[in-house]
């Protein structure tokens, strides 16, 4: 057994690797404590989601639960790294805890109807995707109005298409695809495949700046602040880009498997 001293010599990497090995649950301890910041930074990133029916003390809770299964679940062969696994889960985590409750306040659920409508009547009228100053037009509302509300149902939209994909038994979460959308999966995953190859071409059809937002989001995983400052563009814009984007993706993979049925 290790001395506290050693434990505090070794990397996360070595002692993951040391657990593996020995099952020692000192060892598993020490890389909780260590890793407990990725759940508080995830958990203040996503407040937004459940602070209506959960506080932040008990979703890092359930975080720290996550992160002792996943210590024992993580496979240190492959090349991918425990903070990324971690990340992920911690994320998944949060949506399925969403789900299972009836946290989207009625107004913002009246609004995502509201602008999607609008933008299918008036993409069908234009034959293109209309501006934001079309649609909030066309909703008798102000273009800030327009955008405040299209950051707001950003999550929704989300965790709808989320949703989706789980009662279209896809099995994957969407941003799991979109990271994947490049990997050839094994042909006993067809279904994924073809709806992996139906969200690329979903993609490809956003405009250049809602792709860049889900790549450097999904892809790069970088957060919202970050890509800001990739683009230039302020933290309250990115997030209506990237709900716009989701809204679209989300409409864009139903079109796809009601033509599947």
């Amino acid at each position: 057994m290790l001395s506290q001293k050693e434990l505090e010599s070794k990397t996360n990497e070595e002692l993951l690797i040391l657990y593996k090995q020995t099952n020692d649950q000192k060892i598993k301890q020490t890389l909780v404590l260590r890793y407990i910041y990725i759940v508080k930074n995830i958990a203040m990133q996503m407040r937004g989601i459940y602070l209506g029916f959960s506080q932040i003390d008990d979703i890092i809770n359930e975080g720290v639960l996550a992160i002792m299964t996943a210590i024992d679940k993580f496979d240190i062969n492959k090349h991918v790294k425990f903070e990324t696994y971690i990340s992920k889960r911690i994320r998944g985590m949060i949506i399925d805890i969403a789900r299972k409750q009836d946290w989207v306040p009625r107004s913002i659920r009246k609004s995502a109807k509201e602008i999607e409508e609008a933008q299918n009547i008036l993409s069908h009228k234009l034959g293109r995707i209309p501006t934001d100053e079309e649609v909030a037009e066309y909703l008798q509302i102000s273009v800030k109005k327009y955008k405040e509300d299209l950051g707001k149902t950003g999550t929704f939209n989300l965790l709808s298409l989320d949703m989706l994909m789980e009662e279209e038994g896809v099995g994957q979460k969407a941003g799991g695809i979109l990271k994947n959308t490049n990997e050839l999966l094994p042909e006993q995953y067809l279904q994924k495949k073809e709806t992996a190859a139906a969200l690329k071409q979903g993609l490809a059809s956003l405009r250049e700046k809602e792709q860049m937002v889900l790549s450097l989001y999904y892809i790069n995983e970088l957060n919202m602040k970050e890509i800001s400052v990739v683009m230039q563009v302020s933290e309250p814009r990115i997030s209506q880009i990237h709900a716009n984007a989701i809204r679209k993706l989300k409409n864009y993979m139903q079109r796809f498997f009601d033509e599947k049925e």
